[in-house]
């Protein structure tokens, strides 16, 4: 039997697939270029739309295919890194670090009396189960999203105020060392421990990139001045499109 014989053939998929991979090398469909709808697709290559839907996502781990979150699929730019920087006064925003020269904004949904998993426990100093108010984020620049974040905080410090949820109540969005200042806490230090990680299915998809994408895990937490941790998060920044920056200001001299 020859080579050729022995030839598994492409799925449909597969052909589908190299028709867009055609059609992005020969610039018929440019950077940031939207597909059309599967349907259309589908119709116009006679497959279904699940065919479409799995060379879309071939496309999208070879990094040619970009998901944008209720907007479409695009093809996907190259990206030059920018700036996140951290910013200069702790606390500003609820993660502390921000596109440089963008206007942001953040989508979030808070729970309350979510137990603990293991080693957020361990993070905040309480027993595994014990009950935290969680929030998630999704932080935005120019509509897109840019990060995640995950924040928690023990029930036991914030539950039964005004300010048990990050963003619900008179403080809404005033981060944590504000929420805390009302309740008589005062933040006297923020560690921040930085590793790479790469993005899992559901980050992948809620940044609008492919599933093992390189990005940078910081796991935060706020300490009062007793030294308790009073709140811990882990925020993810997907590194081929921000390069987190600390630019940290320093007193003026003496006699200056």
């Amino acid at each position: 039997m020859t080579d050729g014989a022995s030839r598994t053939p492409p799925y449909p998929y597969e052909r589908v697939a190299a028709v867009f991979r055609e059609r992005i090398t020969d610039g018929t469909w440019p950077a940031d270029h939207r597909l059309p709808a599967r349907q259309e697709l589908g119709a116009e290559l006679g497959v279904g739309e699940n065919v479409i839907r799995r060379a879309q996502e071939l496309l999208i781990s070879e990094g040619l295919l970009e998901g944008r979150p209720g907007a479409g699929t695009y093809v996907r730019p190259t990206y030059t890194r920018r700036p996140m920087l951290r910013t200069p006064a702790p606390g500003t925003t609820p993660v502390g670090i921000a596109p440089a020269g963008v206007g942001g904004t953040w989508e979030s949904d808070s729970q309350a009396k979510v137990p603990a998993p293991q080693d957020i426990a361990a993070r905040l100093e309480i027993a595994p189960g014990e009950l935290c108010a969680r929030t998630r984020y999704e932080h935005l620049a120019d509509r897109q999203p840019v990060m995640l974040t995950t924040s928690w905080e023990p029930m036991t410090v914030t539950g039964g105020t005004i300010v048990v949820l990050p963003e619900g109540g008179p403080l809404a969005g005033q981060g944590v060392i504000a929420r805390m200042a009302h309740l008589g806490i005062t933040v006297a230090r923020i560690v921040e421990v930085p590793t790479p990680c790469r993005l899992d299915d559901d980050q992948a998809h809620l940044l609008g990139l492919r599933p093992g994408t390189q990005a940078l895990h910081i796991a935060r937490t706020h300490y009062d001045t007793a030294g308790r941790p009073v709140e811990t998060a882990d925020i993810v920044v997907p590194q081929e499109r921000w390069e987190v920056t600390y630019d940290i200001p320093l007193p003026a001299p003496d006699g200056t």
